[in-house]
């Protein structure tokens, strides 16, 4: 008897570092076969294919090739093309991850035509409903067969909406899994040829220390104002603390658009591979950033974090890891900055913060156990 097949839904970068533990989980169970589809929501090698190189994930089994356009527009392509995939293989169970387009498109489609729908990441909120991530999340969630939570918030924010207590699964973080494997295969590895490593090394040999940057978010890109009072603030920073920056292809048009003068100390990157950026912030002093999982990432590995948003849908990692939620106005990024670098001086130590439970590198076989046992 053949075994129950799995699509699992790869379409934007953090998808694939989700994922990727879930193969390996899969592989070591071999109760359950998969087949690995990528949307093509990033296509392109640097937001893509790297990925797929450097985590160990296999070639995709099919290429749906959507790209491009509005969320609405994206959605539409993704519905038209997984359809007739799952039409012809059948699959047991659609498993998806986080919370873009690709997410809610794929499971829309699978629980249409009567497929199962497994989420992993379940659960997350953060109560902002014009984040496109959030209609995601939470649509996805309302028609999941399968809830795998990362946090004990996300399990009650599930019980509160009326899921039944058989579906909500608390297994850990699949995002930790990855991270702990691919920092332990760090260790001894030559970086000096690594993109970034250069800006890296001098930027220690001028402060001895540096910081790390990411920004994507439309509240904060989106709005010239807003990027503009961003990037000015970060620049007046970089002067005490160099700030390596690798810009999101989206994030870099709006600033060429604006034509700023940026000082030297505020450092613009491309889009860096996982590991040499997971080398770059997991050294950093501190990092700034807006994305979710970047939060997650330093709260595992005790790195201190500054969130540039008004809320966050992983509370956990305030409440015990390493990251700060500091609204978006530049000058209280700044002043949150300063008051770290300020510790920091006094001696105190970089690495705080605990880290949540389950956060221990098991969650992808939790998962499989799961859903080994009740597909």
């Amino acid at each position: 008897m053949a075994a129950p097949l799995l699509h699992l839904i790869a379409g934007a970068r953090p998808n694939f570092m989700k994922l990727a533990p879930l193969v390996r989980a899969l592989k070591d169970d071999g109760r359950l076969a998969w087949r690995l589809v990528h949307t093509g929501q990033h296509h392109d090698h640097a937001m893509s294919g790297v990925f797929f190189e450097e985590l160990g994930l296999p070639p995709p089994d099919v290429s749906l090739g959507c790209a491009g356009g509005s969320h609405a527009q994206l959605t539409a392509r993704i519905l038209d093309a997984y359809e007739p995939v799952v039409v012809a293989d059948r699959p047991a169970a659609c498993v998806v991850v986080g919370d873009v387009d690709s997410t809610l498109a794929c499971a829309l489609v699978a629980r249409k035509l009567g497929v199962r729908v497994a989420h992993v990441e379940a659960g997350l909120r953060s109560g902002d409903m014009r984040m496109p991530e959030e209609i995601n999340r939470r649509a996805t969630d309302a028609i999941s067969d399968w809830l795998f939570t990362t946090e004990p918030s996300a399990a009650e924010h599930l019980r509160r909406e009326g899921h039944p207590a058989s579906q909500i699964h608390p297994v850990g973080h699949v995002m930790v899994d990855n991270l702990l494997y691919q920092h332990t295969l760090l260790a001894g590895v030559d970086r000096q040829g690594w993109p970034g490593r250069a800006e890296q090394m001098a930027a220690v040999a001028a402060a001895g220390r540096y910081g790390v940057v990411t920004l994507h978010r439309p509240s904060n890109v989106d709005d010239a104002v807003q990027l503009v009072a961003l990037l000015e603030a970060l620049g007046d920073l970089s002067r005490r603390l160099p700030l390596l920056f690798p810009v999101h292809p989206r994030t870099l048009g709006r600033i060429q658009a604006l034509r700023l003068s940026l000082p030297p100390t505020l450092v613009l990157l491309p889009p860096l591979p996982y590991r040499p950026f997971l080398a770059l912030w997991s050294e950093a002093a501190l990092v700034l950033t807006d994305s979710g999982g970047l939060q997650e990432e330093t709260t595992a590995l005790g790195v201190p974090c500054l969130t540039i948003r008004e809320n966050t849908e992983r509370p956990v990692t305030v409440e015990l890891g390493s990251n700060r939620l500091v609204g978006t106005r530049a000058g209280d990024v700044v002043a949150a900055a300063h008051e770290c670098l300020d510790a920091l001086d006094r001696g105190e130590p970089r690495r705080r913060g605990e880290r949540p439970p389950l956060w221990d590198g098991a969650a992808a076989r939790r998962i499989v156990e799961v859903l080994a046992r009740e597909v």
